[in-house]
């Protein structure tokens, strides 16, 4: 049986995250080493992820990241929550057939899974994969070709159906470091050369998730990963795991011989980006942010605000402003933050541009109002 630890203070929940998450330092690390060790970073937009990798590995060149994701060493596919992660090609394997049961469900509650009830689904999958094997198509090209034999439902919804129901990447020069390019898709396996194949395995999915994002609770896991069911994985795992408590009395479990740091370590300013593993990773989020701040960051238009960790904490938003060779980034503090935590803002802050705007002359950062 799992042995219970001692109660787990907030800070000391706090500083077991940021280790995890590779925030408490960067490191000298292989981009794929990390990028596999945090399963995945959420990656819908197309360049603000590469932030996320800035902030965890030292002397980043995005130039590499993006010849990577060229070269298919990194992949951009819709795993976690049905959303678009960045993954090596192995993950891609592995992941996507545990979560799927997470992608058929997005499909059926959403608006393309009724419009598509009554169609044969596997009978579009197949007519997707075929077109796409002759070339890469965006979901709107894809959805024209598929409505000339599905006529009576909208090409979108057709497109959908493939994009949750056949694992396919988005390809360059889509997501390319100073490229751009639409988000044309291609069959996983043979864009990857790796059979898309590979069994469910939630036992080894709930692993990983703490060793990247633990302690964590059941809900947390399934928050992140978008499945349900997993206490019966957890409690098949329990002589795997040591059970800790937070003060409130909330069951956690971990690896035993996960890093869990001292509570007082020193928690660096970073400066997060606006779908950082940090804050899409548990459904209780108040091991970094407060419920008030929270409210703060959440977004109706489901496009949240990058912000700014302070001493470990989100304490702030940020974005860059201007172009050029007038470049700033503005921070917009949701308390004052003075004196050595206004210093070490302004001095991530402005590593944050040598890396977002390294021909930019006049950078700096502004401490402003919010609205």
């Amino acid at each position: 049986m799992a042995t219970t630890e001692p109660v787990l203070t907030p800070r000391a929940l706090n500083r077991a995250t940021l280790d995890r998450q590779l925030l408490l330092r960067r490191v000298d690390r292989p981009v794929a080493d990390v990028v596999s060790h945090l399963v995945g970073l959420q990656a819908q937009t197309t360049h603000t992820w590469y932030v996320g990798l800035q902030n965890r590995i030292a002397s980043l060149s995005p130039h590499e990241v993006g010849r990577r994701l060229t070269e298919g060493a990194l992949v951009r596919v819709s795993l976690m929550r049905s959303t678009l992660h960045l993954v090596t090609p192995e993950d891609c394997r592995s992941l996507r057939a545990t979560v799927q049961t997470a992608m058929d469900r997005d499909l059926a509650h959403s608006s393309h899974g009724r419009t598509t009830r009554d169609v044969d689904l596997d009978a579009v999958v197949a007519a997707g994969r075929a077109h796409l094997e002759k070339q890469p198509l965006t979901p709107k090209e894809l959805g024209a070709l598929l409505a000339e034999e599905w006529p009576d439902v909208p090409g979108v919804d057709l497109a959908y159906v493939v994009r949750n129901r056949l694992p396919v990447v988005q390809v360059p020069p889509r997501g390319v470091w100073g490229a751009s390019g639409p988000p044309a898709l291609a069959p996983a396996d043979t864009w990857t050369g790796l059979a898309m194949d590979a069994p469910a395995d939630p036992d080894t999915l709930v692993l990983r998730y703490l060793a990247a994002f633990g302690p964590a609770s059941v809900k947390d896991v399934q928050a992140w990963s978008g499945l349900t069911r997993l206490r019966e994985v957890v409690d098949r795992l329990r002589d795997r795991l040591v059970v800790l408590r937070t003060e409130d009395g909330a069951e956690l479990f971990d690896l035993p011989d996960a890093p869990r740091p001292d509570p007082d370590t020193p928690a660096p300013v970073r400066f997060l980006y606006d779908f950082d593993n940090l804050l899409r990773g548990h459904a209780d989020r108040g091991r970094v942010i407060s419920a008030e701040d929270l409210k703060r960051i959440t977004s109706r238009n489901g496009m949240p605000p990058s912000t700014v960790l302070v001493d470990g904490r989100v304490r702030a938003a940020w974005k860059v402003v201007g172009r050029g060779s007038d470049t700033a980034v503005e921070v917009v503090p949701f308390a004052p933050i003075t004196g050595r935590d206004a210093d070490e803002v302004t001095a991530e802050g402005l590593r944050l541009l040598d890396f977002l705007a390294p021909d930019a002359e006049g950078r700096e950062v502004r401490f402003v109002s919010g609205p």
